[in-house]
């Protein structure tokens, strides 16, 4: 290996290299001969070279790790010397530049080179400043072109990750782009900040008493002003139109502090702190993620136990969707006590935010939504990132599909496999303009300045996500929209609207609404989320000597059907202090355990309990008896296929099942033995094998389980604390 150029990055890549064996021998070469010395007497290079010839001669991986406008000037001493079969690749924070210096001196970018930018630094330089763990925990960014040769790219690949580090592959485009808002940017700022205070009158003093705040900051001024240099100019494109962003968006603030506009600056700085926090927590960094594999969670699960306790779980996702949505439309200010801070929820809320909408929050459930009103909404300034939420990318059809901007709504993986033909349709008949990916799947990108007229639209199948989609759109529709449901769903939607003073009119199986109304805020109470609730349903029926008690649990006559389900199959659920909050029924739960029987599940409740299934599965497998589900097809468009994969799941920990199209057979009582299980990042899966667990044999392994967060925070935390014996690795 050949490393050419030897400050701090060829340095510490010479010396992780050599330190980890990870190539058979390390060779550099610089213009200044004295840091090669200094390299090979402080022990990172095995090898000096006074010519570059001497260092690629025999090189099969060369890196060039120079300043970025240096590039081609070497490359073009390297190209006599470069061994055909030679893996060619660079440092730089600058990608374009770095293909461009290629294609002029070689002519083409050919199979064999792989242009990489290690996301890691220091305010020290030169050779002696070398560590060996700089790149430790930190990305690697590769930007492999198609014509890359694999077996190349995942040699650079093992060579990084030998280094310790995270690598990363994207386009050169999308990587210049994006370093220049998330590094040059911030660099340019912090150099243009200290020049600028320095020359102040107060200077020393402006220093002397500056906080940690600034300091940590202004310590990236710190960088070799040289390579900075190279790097604005060779970025230059990108880093102009990032700076004209900021430069227009810091003209907004100063505007707003002219005119005293608390508004505004209150609605940018909530923006802002809530948008760092979502994106550090939900994304982990999705500027340079583009798969959720850096972010695997596994459940390691013991067998056996009870379930005892008393506890309160999470807020009800359903109604903490619609929360942000109606409250943000509203005239006025909303707030919501109980708002669920998972990963879906706070989805939806930056969405807000990054309409327009001035959102203070969450602070251990309490949300406060400036209501913008019905038209209030701004354009985003750039897709809106919905992560596995497929009930927030459906309502946000309907609520989006009237707005006078464009929009685009994207997803995760899991979430980007889901059909949206379901509501586009829908809300094209009603005028709307959306295209989707292949198959009706998203991105839905949605064209602004649509009129919709009202229609109405019978329901092929029950959805609760689909109805709402429609009702929404229907607040911007000219005339009357209904909807009629083949069965009964969820009406958080209908009961919302009416606390926010729309009028829902509601006849049999059909909802409606009349276009050009007005919301106005209201006070919300989050119920706990029955969904959440049904895990510990389940286990602690199924769990021997179990008594629990779960506190105010949202009991809306269209989420009760797993309470309906387990009485009919004998479980010992007791509905205690039963009352009416925010127009929302709730009860406390006591529930022990019992003896459950299979039970043929009546098809009018599958609607009613139609997020609630996996774990109704587990309680099936656990029971005397046969058990049928018909009837079940929206199953199979969740988050994953949730028929086959928990049939899947159960056939690993030793229960068999007999899938049906629209349903599952399970014969009761067979043993579950340990196993592992993938839940294919479905978190309702993962959770339902938690439960699973209580009447196992032996260990059982719970894969892909970081979603479980999307709908349950703390889940392992309080599954732990009421007996079952869980441990997540690699949260």
């Amino acid at each position: 290996m050949a490393v050419i150029g030897l400050g701090l990055i060829g340095g510490s890549l010479a010396a992780a290299v050599r330190e980890h064996r990870l190539a058979e021998a390390v060779v550099a070469y610089d213009r200044r001969f004295d840091d090669v010395v200094a390299g090979h007497q402080i022990g990172i290079i095995d090898e000096t070279a006074e010519t570059v010839e001497q260092a690629v001669r025999n090189a099969d991986l060369v890196v060039v790790a120079v300043p970025v406008r240096a590039t081609e000037a070497v490359l073009q001493e390297i190209r006599p010397h470069l061994s055909p079969n030679a893996l060619l690749t660079d440092v730089g924070s600058t990608k374009a530049s770095f293909v461009d210096a290629v294609a002029s001196v070689f002519g083409e970018v050919g199979p064999n080179v792989i242009p990489g930018h290690p996301i890691a630094g220091s305010e020290k330089s030169g050779v002696r400043a070398a560590n060996s763990e700089l790149f430790a925990n930190h990305k690697v960014i590769l930007t492999p072109a198609d014509s890359a040769d694999p077996a190349q790219l995942n040699r650079l690949k093992r060579l990084w990750e030998g280094c310790g580090a995270t690598v990363l592959t994207m386009s050169v485009a999308y990587h210049d782009e994006v370093l220049a808002a998330t590094s040059h940017l911030p660099h340019l700022i912090a150099f243009s900040l200290v020049d600028t205070l320095a020359g102040e009158d107060e200077n020393m003093d402006i220093f002397r008493y500056a906080a940690g705040g600034f300091r940590d900051f202004t310590r990236i001024a710190a960088s070799d002003p040289v390579m900075w240099h190279d790097i604005f100019l060779s970025n230059r494109q990108a880093v102009l139109r990032v700076i004209d962003h900021f430069t227009r968006d810091l003209g907004q603030l100063r505007t707003a502090i002219e005119a005293q506009d608390s508004a505004t600056l209150l609605r940018v700085f909530s923006r802002a702190k809530a948008a760092r926090e979502h994106f550090s927590k939900m994304l982990s960094g999705q500027a340079y993620v583009t798969d959720m594999s850096q972010n695997q969670v596994t459940f390691q699960l013991q067998p056996g136990g009870s379930v005892t306790g008393d506890i309160r779980v999470p807020g009800d996702k359903s109604i903490s969707h619609r929360s942000i949505m109606l409250g943000a439309l509203a005239d006025g200010v909303t707030e919501v006590n109980g708002f669920l801070e998972g990963e879906d929820s706070l989805a939806t809320l930056q969405a807000f935010r990054d309409m327009g909408v001035t959102i203070e929050g969450p602070d251990n459930g309490f949300v406060r939504i400036h209501g913008v009103g019905i038209d209030g909404l701004q354009a985003p300034r750039g897709p809106l990132y919905l992560g596995n939420s497929g009930t927030a990318m459906r309502l946000f059809a309907g609520l989006l599909a009237a707005q006078e901007f464009d929009s685009e709504l994207t997803g995760d993986e899991s979430l980007s496999r889901r059909p949206m033909g379901r509501v586009a349709d829908p809300l094209r008949a009603m005028g709307a303009v959306i295209d989707t990916a292949d198959g009706g799947r998203p991105p839905l990108k949605i064209n602004g300045g649509q009129a919709l007229t009202g229609i109405h639209y019978e329901m092929p199948v029950a959805s609760a996500q689909v109805k709402s989609c429609l009702l929404l759109a229907g607040l911007y529709a000219e005339g009357v929209t209904s909807v009629t449901e083949p069965a009964p769903t969820r009406d958080h939607t209908e009961r919302m609207l009416e606390g926010f003073g729309y009028h829902v009119h509601r006849k049999g199986a059909t909802a409606s609404v009349s276009g050009g109304g007005r919301l106005t805020a209201t006070a919300i109470d989050v119920p706990a989320d029955i969904s959440s609730a049904a895990f510990f349903l389940v286990a602690a029926s199924i769990a021997p000597d179990s008594d629990l008690t779960l506190r105010h649990v949202g009991m809306n006559p269209t989420r009760v059907g797993v309470i309906n389900i387990l009485k009919l199959m004998g479980a010992d659920i007791e509905v205690l202090n039963a009352r009416e909050i925010g127009g929302e029924p709730v009860a406390d739960l006591r529930v022990r355990a019992a003896e459950l029987s299979g039970i043929d599940i009546p098809e009018d409740q599958v609607p009613l309990a139609i997020d609630e299934f996996p774990v109704l599965f587990v309680a099936a497998a656990c029971a005397r008896g046969e058990t049928v589900l018909r009837g079940a097809e929206e199953l199979r468009v969740k988050e994953s296929d949730r028929i086959q994969v928990m049939a899947d799941g159960l056939e690993a920990v030793g229960v068999q099942s007999t899938v049906t199209p629209d349903g599952i057979v399970i014969q009761g009582g067979q043993a579950i033995v340990g196993g592992k299980v993938d839940s294919h990042g479905d978190h309702r899966i993962a959770m339902s094998f938690a439960v699973a667990s209580l009447r196992a044999t032996g260990p059982i392994e719970v894969t892909d389980c970081a979603n479980v967060a999307t709908s349950f925070p703390g889940f392992v935390e309080l599954a732990r604390q009421t007996g079952i014996q869980i441990t997540a690795q690699g949260a």
